[in-house]
């Protein structure tokens, strides 16, 4: 147990110096201002007569209240998080190999599997740390707005379609650390996490979204205006997905040639 912690705390400092922790809380934040600018323009139907096109576009979010701002915060935790947190999770297993720094943690006395684990620990505390955030940036941009239809069950309610979605949009992080190590970098995982986000898109238009593990989420946070979609067959293809991934990448620290 000390060994795991002190990987995790090692793999805490290395992403606490880097600029990439940063730019994500940056990037993230702006799914709440939008968000806010969307109830703004709703909510005052003369800046909405002004403001054309983003007006249209806000029509999209429903109406100027707190049930519709908390939802389209869970449509864009589904959608944006699975390129942040996939991002998060590229750059945290793919650094390893564009550093070559992989000789040097397999050479430290942890059994291999210890270093994903860690990895995972580390992804998992970030993006949820990220996941707060927005919701506190939220919560301030919505009381600042001043929507309406404020209630503790309205925000209970909220605050479980965002940790539902949340988890359903991490569980499809362990196949992008699985392409981030046998792709040794970012290339590989970047472009899988891009290709699933438009195949996400396809095959929810086609009806067959919830046996699609990338547009589940999506779909359970109402983001096809049908109501929170999630069946019994989307978690179970979700739960597959993620532990495929994540056996394929303790295997692969476990039994691949990592001298090349």
């Amino acid at each position: 147990m000390l060994k795991m912690c002190a990987l995790i705390s090692t793999e805490f400092l290395k992403s606490r110096k880097s600029k990439v922790i940063w730019i994500t809380f940056i990037a993230f934040t702006i799914l709440p201002l939008m968000g806010g600018l969307f109830m703004f323009v709703l909510k005052h139907p003369y800046f909405a007569e002004k403001s054309g096109l983003l007006a249209a576009k806000a029509q999209i979010a429903g109406s100027a209240d707190w049930p519709s701002y908390l939802m389209l915060l869970s449509q864009g935790i589904a959608i944006g998080g699975i390129f942040v947190y996939g991002f998060i999770t590229s750059w945290i297993f793919g650094r390893e190999y564009t550093d070559c720094t992989v000789k040097d943690l397999l050479s430290l006395p942890f059994p291999r599997a210890y270093v994903p684990i860690a990895k995972f620990i580390t992804v998992f505390i970030w993006s949820t740390l990220l996941t707060i955030w927005v919701i506190g940036i939220g919560f301030i941009v919505g009381m600042v707005i001043g929507l309406p239809q404020w209630s503790t069950n309205v925000w209970q309610h909220g605050l479980s379609m965002l940790s539902i979605t949340f988890i359903l949009t991490i569980l499809l992080n362990p196949p992008v650390a699985f392409l981030a190590c046998y792709g040794r970098g970012y290339l590989a995982p970047l472009g899988f996490i891009i290709m699933t986000i438009i195949l996400s898109q396809i095959v929810a238009v086609i009806g067959y979204g919830s046996y699609f593990p990338w547009a589940i989420p999506a779909m359970f946070s109402n983001v096809s205006g049908e109501g929170s979609i999630l069946e019994l067959e989307g978690l179970i293809i979700i739960i597959m997905t993620a532990f495929i991934g994540f056996a394929g990448t303790l295997g692969f620290w476990r039994f691949a040639d990592q001298n090349r």
